[in-house]
């Protein structure tokens, strides 16, 4: 079960530090880079299969002590990263979770592979009566 918004805030952690890149001076002094630290381990909305599945899933993204860290500096705004951080983690956990239906293998029609090889027949002899004829 995916947890909402304020079931995520409750439990995640938030840093912050200087944005790197270009920017002059305003990105030397401001804080707007957000990272946002998730514990898979202690979130309470997650039973036990769920929660081995996002540690399978999200294995690349997790940390030597199982924390998921997730990280913003699109904007200038600190709040505007924030909000980013968040949608980012609720992408990640919904795309995590999600379990694939088990495909269903169906048989070709019967008449379906008859006007497949009639269609290759009558390519076969138009190519054939395009041949010059055998002299011999």
């Amino acid at each position: 079960m995916l947890p909402n918004k304020e079931d995520l805030l409750k439990v995640v952690k938030f840093k912050t530090s200087r944005s790197g890149g270009a920017g002059g001076q305003h990105v030397n002094k401001v804080s707007s880079k957000v990272e946002l630290i998730f514990d898979l381990n202690s979130a309470p909305f997650f039973n036990e299969e769920e929660r081995l599945l996002l540690q399978e899933r999200l294995m690349n993204r997790l940390d030597q002590d199982g924390l998921l860290h997730v990280v913003s500096q699109e904007d200038r705004s600190q709040l505007l990263n924030k909000e980013r951080v968040i949608v980012k983690l609720i992408a990640l956990l919904k795309s995590a979770l999600h379990v694939q239906k088990k495909r269903k293998p169906t048989k070709i029609p019967k008449a379906v592979v008859r006007k497949r090889l009639e269609n290759k027949q009558s390519i076969a002899t138009k190519k054939t009566l395009r041949k010059r004829p055998d002299l011999y």
